[in-house]
């Protein structure tokens, strides 16, 4: 018989099975190892808002099935917006916190939600996933389940079983089979090609070198100048320290280093290193994650952020990059609107319906957005 399992930590959970569920493409977010190090390094866990009840299907020890959870006690850190849900909620006279969510903390890349078995199907396993959510929600006066950021082929699924399907747009590249980033911005109308260029060109100017390092390339020492980076940043920007701690950047390597990838920034002026961004990479995409730097120089956001990000998904024949969430100035560098998808159960039923109602309405706004804002994709027309 199967058995529904909440567990506050992967480590309740068998490494090996856990893995075996994750797609061959190698999705970073989901392994056993990374969930495990946000963990370890109390990037979630107590006092974080993101408290670990991962859902595992189990038969005989062995696990069929599985999906991230997290009871959540506020919305921070998960890049699809439900304030106004909460207020709602609250003007009411109902608490909308706790609530529960299917995602990668601080993480709003598209990827694989619903784990499972070969001999298993999905439709099956999110049917004894959803069962177990509403008994758990019951139990602890739960408003609410939200798995942000499945991938399209499952949103049927989430359909089936009356979960409110949102929309939300996203700025992503995508390789055309390019060889060199010269062939990519060969595809630019002669205006955007040209400006470009001299960004580029900008950051070359100011003395700038830009080296990217991965994999076994990558040491403790640059890891920590990163760490300053991101650290110095957030605090100029938000007085945050970020949602990662200095323990994740000092043990990441050790466990999940085959799936970073870093872009550093060196003033040969001064001999020193200023700035750069960290990615994460699997198989098939490339997933920009973090920037930071100790000094402002024109053009090296872009530059390290979105022009090394292209040429480094270009040489490893990658197939999409995803540098996250938000930035219409992203259009006009090749990152095209594309929709992303969430999806929301909602323990009451009033709310469930005045939610639908909200996500569909919101469709046609997310819709229409992104047909309005693919006009100003910087591409020859065909």
């Amino acid at each position: 018989m199967k058995e529904i399992k909440f567990n506050n930590s992967i480590s309740s959970i068998d490494k090996e099975n856990w893995n075996k569920l994750i797609p061959d493409n190698d999705y970073p977010f989901l392994k056993y190892e990374f969930l495990e190090l946000l963990e370890k390094t109390n990037c979630v866990g107590k006092n974080t808002g993101w408290h670990p009840a991962h859902i595992s299907i189990e038969e005989s020890s062995e696990i069929l099935g599985a999906m991230p959870l997290y009871i959540k006690t506020d919305s921070s850190g998960e890049f699809v917006f439900d304030y106004s849900w909460a207020n709602a909620f609250y003007q009411h006279g109902l608490d909308y916190y706790p609530k529960l969510v299917s995602s990668i903390p601080f993480t709003p890349a598209t990827g694989p939600r619903i784990l499972y078995q070969e001999k298993e199907s999905a439709d099956h396993i999110l049917s004894l996933i959803l069962s177990g959510v509403k008994k758990l929600s019951e139990e602890n006066n739960i408003s609410s389940w939200h798995v942000l950021f499945p991938e399209e082929k499952d949103i049927a699924l989430f359909s089936d079983k009356s979960l409110s399907v949102r929309k939300n747009a996203q700025f992503i590249w995508f390789n055309e089979n390019f060889n060199t980033f010269e062939d990519f911005i060969e595809t630019f109308r002669s205006r955007h090609r040209k400006n470009v260029k001299k960004e580029r060109e900008k950051v070359l100017n100011q003395g700038i070198d830009i080296q990217t390092f991965s994999g076994t390339d990558l040491n403790q020492e640059l890891m920590m100048q990163f760490y300053e980076f991101y650290l110095s940043t957030n605090l100029k920007r938000s007085g945050h320290f970020g949602y990662l701690t200095k323990e994740f950047f000092e043990r990441c390597l050790d466990t999940i280093n085959e799936n970073i990838v870093l872009v550093i920034a060196k003033d040969t002026n001064s001999d020193s290193l200023v700035g750069g961004s960290m990615f994460f990479k699997d198989k098939e995409n490339l997933y920009g994650r973090y920037w930071g730097c100790s000094a402002e120089y024109d053009c090296l956001h872009f530059e390290c952020c979105y022009y090394q990000g292209i040429e480094f998904a270009i040489k490893n024949k990658l197939n999409k990059f995803d540098p996250g969430v938000q930035g219409e100035h992203k259009i006009k560098r090749g990152f095209k609107p594309t929709i992303t998808y969430s999806a929301h159960w909602i323990s009451e039923p009033n709310f469930k319906d005045a939610i639908e109602n909200f996500v569909n309405n919101e469709e046609q706004h997310i819709n229409a957005y992104v047909k309005a804002t693919s006009k100003y994709l910087p591409f020859k027309s065909i």
